[in-house]
């Protein structure tokens, strides 16, 4: 197809424009389909719950490594708790959790609209 795709179009426009470009029907539908697909694929990959997850999974690993490795000055500040430590390890429980969420629940793909034709009834031949 020679027309450029617009990222501010959505399926139906698109599918508008070539229609009034002289595409048949079968272009139009493949071109949706593809648009379709594009959309939810962008969808899974900027997901908030993988970049929440992500970022809470990077940043506990740092807090928790700090608090392995803080001195006895460092705790006696927090009166006696490795605050490092315990930050640490619950930014990473939340970390998994959003992963884990994102494992169990994934976004549910986009189903493809039929077209009219494949929607009509089935009527017995003859009437």
């Amino acid at each position: 197809m020679s027309e450029q795709y617009e990222p501010s179009e959505n399926a139906e426009t698109a599918a508008e424009r070539l229609r009034r470009a002289g595409y048949s029907e079968a272009d139009v539908q493949r071109e949706v389909t593809e648009l379709e697909q594009k959309s939810a694929t962008a969808a899974r990959i900027f997901d908030l719950r993988r970049i929440i997850g992500g970022l809470f999974v990077l940043y506990g690993v740092i807090v928790t490594i700090a608090g392995i490795t803080d001195g006895d000055a460092e705790i006696d500040k927090a009166q006696g708790i490795n605050i490092n430590l315990w930050t640490g390890l619950g930014m990473l429980a939340l970390g998994v959790f959003f992963l884990a969420w994102l494992k169990l629940r994934p976004v549910a793909p986009v189903t493809p609209a039929l077209p009219p034709e494949a929607v009509q009834e089935d009527r017995p031949r003859g009437e």
